[in-house]
């Protein structure tokens, strides 16, 4: 065997938790630059602000991640005097955003400190930046060996973003657990993967019991107990299984069909445009255990779906009769299924769509 290190996320998370911005950070220095999307920076503005009055700990600047995540971008970031100057870069605002700068963070040497404002992935705790070409096509996953220094996940302030976002991040939040757990089936694990894969539960369980109340709760701008849990589903529990499973920088036990799903129908801009990542992979999940013949599970989902407005048939995620002989071509082409217990074949993805169309129609 040979010797490895594993970093696990480091986070504080509650309504008022930016209070404890200080007394974590100033270990590191006293001078940060903040760097994120416009949107992102104009919300966290006075709190960021608040919190910080009176203590050390200075914002130099605070500036545009460039609306991609690319290598021109953190390039360009690199450059830029104040982010030179900073003893500590906080990333602000969704996934590209925060792995931009995580990304910026691993050329500069500097440490990274993450403000999640909305709740759709895993992004401000996990040690991979998903980069994309300046086109906004997808270029590689771009890994690292440890997580940002820590993630401030301010739940009031996350609940006040817009609902879809974290509807999204739930359905993209479960197929981790099916995924994973699919795609491990029969295999020999090291720790580290059989650790993921276990955990990975805990992706799925707390979302089925707290997930409705969550969207209830955040459409009312309540960051309550169950909102706190859905989010904490979402943002740590998934880059605690990410970081476990892709330990080898290995996509292997991270993906699966519902994912394949996903990059097969935004091969089409007409079915891209306008929809979000987790609610097209929550549709793939449906025909994973269709596919898997889990039952059980799929009517469980089917109906969590449902009650939610997470996508559950063809219609809600754009797929149309005259696309569907390619969607499902493409979809049994990505390597996301290469390590699966079992082929999966253009008829049982065919055979599940009708067969989800089916049990729609009747329920």
């Amino acid at each position: 065997m040979e010797n490895y290190s594993i970093y696990l996320p480091s986070y504080s998370i509650g309504p008022d938790v930016y209070k404890k911005i200080p007394e974590i950070c100033l270990p590191y220095g006293n001078k940060a630059v903040v760097i994120g999307g416009h949107t992102a920076t104009e919300v966290i503005f006075r709190p960021l602000n608040e919190a910080l009055a009176g203590s050390d700990l200075a914002i130099s600047q605070y500036i545009w991640y460039g609306g991609e995540a690319t290598y021109e971008n953190v390039e360009a970031l690199s450059r830029n005097k104040a982010v030179q100057e900073a003893d500590m870069i906080f990333a602000v605002g969704g996934g590209k955003a925060v792995d931009t700068v995580k990304c910026l963070g691993v050329r500069t040497g500097k440490p990274v400190f993450t403000f999640p404002t909305i709740a759709s992935n895993c992004a401000a705790c996990t040690s991979v930046s998903i980069m994309y070409h300046p086109d906004g096509s997808f270029m590689e996953p771009f890994f690292f060996a440890k997580p940002p220094a820590h993630a401030f996940i301010q739940t009031s302030l996350v609940a006040d973003s817009p609902v879809k976002y974290m509807r999204a991040g739930i359905g993209d939040t479960y197929a981790k657990y099916f995924e994973s757990t699919i795609s491990a089936r029969g295999d020999i694990l090291p720790h580290y993967v059989s650790l993921g894969v276990n955990t990975s539960t805990l992706c799925y369980e707390p979302l089925m019991q707290y997930g409705r109340k969550a969207l209830e709760d955040m459409a009312a701008g309540i960051p309550s107990f169950e909102f706190e849990q859905t989010v904490l589903s979402i943002v740590v529990t998934t880059a605690i299984v990410s970081i476990l499973v892709t330990s080898d920088h290995i996509i292997d036990y991270n993906t699966g069909l519902g994912h394949a799903v996903y990059y097969a129908l935004t091969s089409f801009p007409e079915i891209e445009e306008g929809r979000l990542h987790g609610d097209l992979v929550a549709y793939g999940v449906l025909l994973l255990l269709l596919v898997d013949d889990q039952q059980e599970n799929f009517r469980r989902v089917f109906e969590f779906n449902r009650q939610t407005g997470i996508p559950a048939v063809m219609a809600d995620v754009g797929l149309t009769k005259d696309r569907l002989d390619e969607v499902i071509k493409k979809t049994v082409s990505m390597k996301d299924i290469d390590h699966n217990p079992y082929p999966i074949t253009e008829d049982m993805v065919r055979e599940a769509i009708k067969t989800l169309e089916k049990y729609a129609s009747e329920h």
